[in-house]
C-alpha cells in the first residue's frame, strides 16, 4: 500500500488507501508456455494496477485487482484470424457503374473543341 496523493498538509487527515497491486508474468505458476510468452510479449514482465478512486481501502483493493483482470485479459486475447475474401459481383458492378459514371461527368466538363 502507498499514500494517496491530494492535499493534506502537515500530515493532517492522511489515510494510505492507494492500492498498487502487481502480477510477475515470469514467475507465475498460473500459465501456461503460450500464455507467459503472449503476456511477456504484450505487457512485459510485470502486469501493475494502481487505484486510489475512494477513500476506503478495501474498493479501492477490489478496483485494483479489476484493473488487473482487464489488462490480463487484454494481454490473454487471441485476436481472430482475417480471411480475405473477394468482393461480391454486385459490389463490383456498382464500383463499375459509379467509375463510368464519374468519367462520363469529367467528358461533359471537357472543352468543346471548335476545330473539331
Amino acid at each position: 500500500m502507498t499514500r494517496s496523493g491530494g492535499p493534506g498538509g502537515q500530515h493532517a487527515n492522511t489515510a494510505d488507501t492507494r492500492v498498487e497491486v502487481r502480477f510477475r508474468v515470469a514467475e507465475s505458476a498460473a500459465l501456461g508456455p503460450g500464455q507467459r510468452a503472449r503476456l511477456l510479449e504484450r505487457c512485459g514482465p510485470v502486469v501493475a494496477a494502481v487505484a486510489a478512486d475512494t477513500r476506503s481501502q478495501a474498493r479501492n483493493r477490489e478496483i485494483a485487482l479489476e484493473r488487473l483482470r482487464s489488462k490480463l485479459a487484454d494481454g490473454l486475447a487471441v485476436a481472430r484470424v482475417r480471411r480475405p475474401t473477394r468482393p461480391g459481383r454486385s459490389a463490383e458492378r456498382a464500383r463499375l457503374d459509379d467509375k463510368r459514371r464519374r468519367s462520363e461527368q469529367k467528358q461533359e466538363r471537357r472543352r468543346v473543341d471548335p476545330d473539331a
